[in-house]
């Protein structure tokens, strides 16, 4: 076992059961020495290959592939599907072009985060939802049912594997050919890598130059694995975990511990942006206007602090102190290596939401000081995910 004892100290040992869905990719993944897996969207995620620091630099010099096929993908189609998506967020969807992609907040009708899911327009009156942690899959379908649009929904054969780095668009290359540097940050288009369908969008959990890979044949998992590595050969390609460092970093959120359904795009840090004004209703709308007129009481915010390197990622929030009482919690918290310092997330009272605001937290580590900070940590404007592909 390659794990960091501090890891392991807060884990346990997880059986592979049927009732855990598996990706096409499984089975590579267990040959690529991934030794510990976690569950998301009823999937087993690969959790552990190596320590996370090695990986971490590993996704910013060379090139990181991910079985992101948790993602679970919902289609939403038919004639009225443009009218129910456009519904289930506070995004404006009206001028999203046929295969552009957005992030996507699906709201509640209190205004409440169900999921955040990447969203393609793949085709015509047709888009898919790669969802976060939750079954915003079935509350799609209630929304369906309850609106009588002309729509159908399921779940159809795409199964994302995350192809991230600074090399990434080398390997795409040679899968593909050149065309795919003519693909624009959140777009997708349809290529074959070889006999074998996929959809790829230039999208990622890392906010560095990065692609999925949705193979649409669930038959061709293993054959895609092997010609992505042998694509990276002389690249430095390897299989690694999602890596919380760079994706805390870029601000990127966790549905289900950074937030959850009691929580507003109003209430966290970069996200109030994504409450767009729009003539159209959507589910959600009139307790979203309201709040954004009345203010929020509470905030997701950045935390940082110098000191040890955290040995392993929280496996349960961190109380936050004022004055002795719990006022919030942390959410999230690790070693960043090119800051240079411990990172995180922390609810705060909106009062302390503002950078440079000392607080207290206990964590099982012992009592630390942390300081509010500013998310995202690093490349607020997204201008390296977004800068345009270039061939050597």
């Amino acid at each position: 076992m390659n794990e960091r004892p501090a890891m392991l100290e807060q884990s346990a040992t997880i059986y592979f059961g049927p009732w855990y869905r598996r990706s096409p990719f499984f089975e590579a993944t267990r040959r690529a020495g991934c030794t510990a897996y976690d569950v998301y969207n009823h999937m087993l995620l690969p959790a552990y290959y190596d320590d996370p620091i090695t990986e971490y630099w590993a996704l910013l010099n060379d090139v990181v592939v991910w079985d992101v096929a948790v993602e679970r993908t919902v289609e939403i189609r038919g004639k009225d599907a443009d009218r129910l998506v456009d519904m289930l967020t506070c995004r404006d969807l009206t001028t999203c072009q046929v295969k552009q992609g957005k992030y996507m907040i699906v709201t509640a009708p209190d205004g409440g985060i169900l999921n955040d899911p990447v969203l393609l327009h793949v085709d015509r009156d047709r888009w898919w939802m790669q969802l976060a942690d939750s079954d915003a899959g079935l509350y799609a379908l209630g929304a369906a049912v309850s609106s009588n649009l002309d729509v159908e929904i399921d779940y159809p054969d795409a199964y994302p594997m995350q192809v991230q780095g600074a090399k990434a668009a080398r390997v795409l290359e040679r899968l593909v050919g050149p065309a795919i540097y003519d693909l624009k940050y959140y777009w997708c288009d349809r290529f074959e890598i070889g006999d074998i369908p996929v959809l790829i969008s230039r999208t990622g959990w890392t906010a560095v130059q990065g692609f999925e890979i949705d193979l649409l044949d669930p038959d061709r998992g293993d054959d895609l694995w092997d010609a992505v590595f042998a694509a990276g050969e002389g690249l430095g390609i390897r299989a690694t975990a999602p890596i919380e460092a760079r994706r805390i970093e870029a601000g990127i959120m966790n549905y289900n511990s950074d937030m959850t359904h009691e929580d507003t795009p109003l209430h966290i840090m970069g996200l109030e942006r994504l409450v767009e004004d729009q003539p159209q209703d959507y589910i959600g709308k009139a307790a979203l206007e309201d709040l954004k007129a009345r203010g929020v009481d509470r905030k997701l915010v950045g935390i940082q602090w110098a000191g040890e390197e955290l040995p392993a990622e929280l496996s349960w929030f961190w109380p936050v102190i004022r004055d002795g009482e719990p006022i919030g919690k942390v959410t999230d918290a690790v070693w960043s290596p090119r800051l240079e310092r411990n990172i995180g997330y922390a609810w705060v009272p909106i009062e302390l939401a503002a950078p440079g605001n000392r607080l207290d937290v206990e964590s099982e580590h012992g009592p630390l000081a942390v300081t509010t900070a500013a998310i995202p940590f690093i490349d607020p404007r997204k201008e390296v995910p977004a800068a345009p592909l270039k061939a050597d």
